[in-house]
């Protein structure tokens, strides 16, 4: 005699188990098709003009470093803008991100980080407005880049994360390392290089 309640059951199962397997590679689908969260999604408020959209720069290598006016290594803007015209026309650019984190060493407003990075270091490449790198308030650019990089947190100003074609981070130098340094130079290159 057939057992209705136990082949039901194995129905039930059987249909409970192919929903699931269904689920699970639908939802394994649909993780594939996300794509991680790269620096082109962010932006910053602009120094001056408009904002500065990361996304403008997809598929470019692009340098975000936090400067301030006060600080020691101060003349690495001088060092940044020859780098900038040495990379630039290739596709290569550099986003100046003033930022008052670190001994209070970038103080001033607006007019006085342009007098600084201006008009001082004639610098040309995109400046943003001052923001916080680290503590409460923190750019979601920078929290975005602790999040991949926690190891290569800002610890002092002129902190140069290089971004790669793909939006994600594929360098990072500690202040101390100067942008005209050939470790840097060698990075962008090979970065310009990658397709």
């Amino acid at each position: 005699m057939i057992d209705r309640r136990a082949m039901v059951l194995s129905t039930l199962t059987l249909g409970a188990t192919a929903a699931l397997a269904g689920s699970a590679i639908r939802t394994a689908r649909a993780e594939a098709a996300m794509s991680p969260i790269t620096a082109y999604a962010f932006s910053f408020a602009a120094l001056s003009g408009p904002d500065i959209r990361l996304a403008e720069y997809t598929g470019r290598p692009l340098m975000v470093v936090n400067t301030a006016s006060l600080c020691g290594y101060t003349p690495q803007y001088a060092g940044l803008q020859t780098l900038w015209s040495e990379f630039h026309d290739r596709g290569f650019s550099i986003i100046g991100v003033p930022s008052n984190d670190f001994g209070g060493q970038e103080p001033g407003g607006a007019t006085e980080i342009a007098e600084t990075a201006q008009h001082q270091y004639l610098v040309t490449f995109p400046m943003a407005a001052k923001v916080a790198v680290t503590g409460p308030g923190t750019h979601p650019f920078y929290r975005w880049a602790a999040l991949a990089r926690p190891k290569d947190v800002p610890r002092w100003n002129f902190h140069k994360y290089l971004i790669g074609r793909d939006g994600g981070i594929a360098d990072v130098f500690a202040s101390a390392v100067e942008p005209t340094d050939t470790r840097v130079k060698t990075a962008v290159a090979r970065a310009l290089a990658d397709s």
